[in-house]
């Protein structure tokens, strides 16, 4: 039967329960003015609006 040769440390058993390193992925919402997909609550990259209003003058 398999038995342990040292003890296994409080920290070492934790990271392997932990469920912290798992990275969710970001909203992606479109965008009301564009349509592109942007992260919630951010200005557009690619027009610059942001709840419909132009926040960064964007050259086309």
């Amino acid at each position: 039967m398999a038995v342990p040769k040292r003890r296994v440390s409080k920290a070492r058993r934790d990271k392997r329960r932990s469920s912290v390193w798992k990275l969710a992925t970001p909203n992606l919402v479109k965008c009301s003015n564009c349509g592109e997909y942007t992260q919630s609550h951010k200005v557009c990259a690619n027009c610059g609006y942001y709840k419909g209003k132009e926040v960064i003058s964007k050259e086309a």
